[in-house]
């Protein structure tokens, strides 16, 4: 099951966001998932 969450960013982020969907081809709902991904892979490997 899926849950949906709302992020607010600022101008800075969102731009940030943007050039790494455009750079890769992808959506910045993919952007924001693979960043959220590997900011917890980090967390884990940093918990152990």
């Amino acid at each position: 099951m899926s849950t949906r969450f709302t992020v607010v960013c600022g101008d800075d982020q969102a731009r940030a966001i943007q050039v790494l969907a455009r750079r890769y081809g992808i959506t910045e709902e993919e952007v924001l998932q693979q960043l959220i991904e590997l900011g917890l892979e980090d967390i884990e490997e940093r918990t152990l």
